[in-house]
Formats: C-alpha cells, structure tokens, sequence
C-alpha cells in the first residue's frame, strides 16, 4: 500500500512526489507551516490528498499552539487555516478540509472548556478525513469498475491514484484498481502530462508496482492511439466539480475529452463526493491556478527555452459537461442531467 501522507506521534510524513519515480523518500513535516509549504510546492498534489494533509497540517498546528485557553487557541487556528487555504487555489478538496476541521473546532468549543481536549478532537477528526478518504476511494473504485469491460484499455491523464489521495486506492488509478480487483483484464496508456509529468513519473510508477501494465504516451499522441483504436475509455480524476457537471482537472484534459468524443470514446471522472462545489453554478467559475513559468522553461535545472520569453503555464483547464459520460463517485454514478443527479448524491 501506498502511504501518501500520514498521521504520525512526530508530525505529517509524506513520501515527497518532486523526486519520484528516481527516488522514494519520505518527508517529516514538523509544523504547519512546513505542510502547507509542502503543498503549495507539490511535494503532495491531487486534490484527496491535498485535503487530507491540509487537515494534518491544521491538527499538527493545533497540537502544538502555546495558547492556555480555548479563545487563544481559537486565534491561533483560525491564523493557520487562513494560511493553509492560501497554498492552492484550484483544488476544492482542500477548502473543504479546512471547512470539517473549523466545524470540529466549533463542536469541541461548544462541549468543552479543555484546550487539550479541543486539540484530541482535531487530531481524531484528521484522522476521520483520512480514513474518509480511504474508503471514498475503495467504494469509488468498485462503482467505476463495473463500467470498464472486461480487456478494456483506458487512457488516463495525469495521475489520479494512491499518490493523490490519502493512499492504497486512488480515483482515476481506484478504477482501473477495482476493475483488477474484479477479475478484469486491464491495461492502461499513461499521458505525460506537461510540464509537471504526474504520467510519466508517478502513474507509471504506481501501476509499474502494482503490476498492472502500463504504456506510456507523450501527450500529443492521444489523438493517435485513439484514432488506431489503442484506447476502449479514458478515466480522469478531479481537482473541481460544479454544480452542472463541468470538471477542472490537469492542464490537457480539456484536450483529451475533446478527442474521446470525436473517437465516440466514453470519457469518465471519478472524484469523491468532497470534490464537488455545488456554490459554483457552472466551470467558468473555478478559479485556475497559474504555476512558475519555470516549470515549462526547465526540466529540474535543465533550461530548454531561450531567455526572456513570455510564458503561460496554466496548471488545470475545464472539461465542459456535455463531454463527460458519467462521473463516478463515492456514492455511486451520476449521469446527465448532472445539476440534478449531483445534488442528488450530495443531499442523499
């Protein structure tokens, strides 16, 4: 099983996605501010993933606050939230973490007059966020599985598995996972995903360790294989869903739903129920997150573009609805009309 990120008597260890797939290694956060600084610098990324080490973060804060009453702890939390939902802006999981653990706050404050039992209940409820989180996952993955046949080959953009989530299952990865684990016979073609490389570096490497067989693509071949008839569905996660359906994911995705649906290729997202923000009538209001032009400049400390020019270097892109053939969540599948079969699954 891969761990992401976890709870420990230390502070938050997780395993550091920059340098993978050359090297594993495993970071000890100590404060909050080393874990919102870990998320805002993609040690940890995926959307599950960055709520759950987000409500680490804020617990680890909490445990370690000097206040001697419950007001001063209050101060001090309601500080580190404000921090931590500054890191990414895209990915709306992690503005609901932050939400649960003010709401768990708020429960502690009004049944206790305990700082340290305040502080228990904040690490109990990260603790709850990241199993949560695990089982969204397992009960996604067996949702999604039934769509895929039986020696089907999916495509997949950028990484949607273990390493984006809390761990073991994934979303996108979770169904190509609970496919496998249904006795189906499934392979998958992995975009690179520019410029941060999720595909090549960590899909490839979660499904070269679980021995599911993986072919790696640049991510201006999808078109091809698709049009070779190489590609049976494509399964992408999610950073952002709205209300009607429209889904921000990785830069490229937009692209890749595009040419499912001129190949009459399914096109699925598989998110977790957290990843939905019914506040947003449609994805034109998500906000899109823009990264260092660096990352498109340079491979690691290899520059690759002439000096001085101009660069965009959009980190996510909207799928409109109309392109995506179900959305698979935790609570099962939902299907055009999404404004309906969404809330639907939020409010049942």
């Amino acid at each position: 099983m891969i761990k992401t990120v976890e709870w420990t008597d230390e502070g938050v260890r997780m395993i550091d996605q920059r340098i993978l797939p050359m090297e594993e290694k495993y970071l000890m956060l100590r404060s909050y501010e080393e874990v919102a600084d870990a998320i805002k610098k993609m040690v940890v990324r995926g959307a599950p993933a960055i709520g759950v080490s987000a409500a680490m973060g804020l617990a680890l804060g909490a445990k370690q606050s000097v206040g001697t009453a419950v007001a001063d702890l209050e101060y001090d939390f309601d500080h580190m939230c404000d921090v931590m939902g500054k890191t990414r802006p895209t990915a709306v999981n992690l503005f609901w973490a932050i939400e649960r653990m003010r709401d768990a706050f708020r429960r502690a404050k009004a049944e206790t007059a305990s700082v340290e039992e305040v502080k228990e209940r904040l690490v109990a409820e990260a603790q709850a966020i990241f199993t949560d989180d695990i089982k969204a996952n397992r009960n996604l993955g067996r949702f999604g599985g039934e769509l895929i046949p039986d020696g089907s080959t999916v495509l997949t953009h950028c990484n949607a598995g273990a390493l984006a989530t809390a761990g073991d299952y994934g979303t996108a990865l979770g169904v190509i996972r609970g496919a496998r684990d249904a006795g189906k016979r499934i392979a998958v073609i992995a975009d690179e995903t520019r410029p941060f490389l999720q595909g090549s570096r960590l899909t490839a490497w979660e499904l070269a360790k679980d021995e599911i067989p993986v072919t790696l693509i640049t991510d201006n071949m999808a078109g091809h294989v698709m049009k070779q008839g190489k590609v049976d569905a494509v399964v992408v996660g999610a950073d952002r869903i709205a209300a009607n359906g429209d889904t921000a994911n990785k830069i490229g995705t937009y692209m890749v739903a595009v040419l499912a649906k001129q190949h009459d290729i399914p096109f699925y997202v598989a998110a977790p129920i957290s990843t939905l923000d019914l506040t947003l009538s449609t994805g034109e209001e998500i906000p899109i997150e823009e990264r260092d032009p660096r990352e498109v400049t340079h491979m690691r400390d290899y520059q690759l573009a002439p000096d001085g020019i101009e660069v965009q270097n959009f980190a996510f892109d909207v799928t409109p609805n109309e392109l995506i053939a179900a959305i698979i969540t935790d609570k099962g599948v939902a299907r055009q009309p999404y404004t309906e079969s969404l809330r639907r699954m939020v409010e049942g």
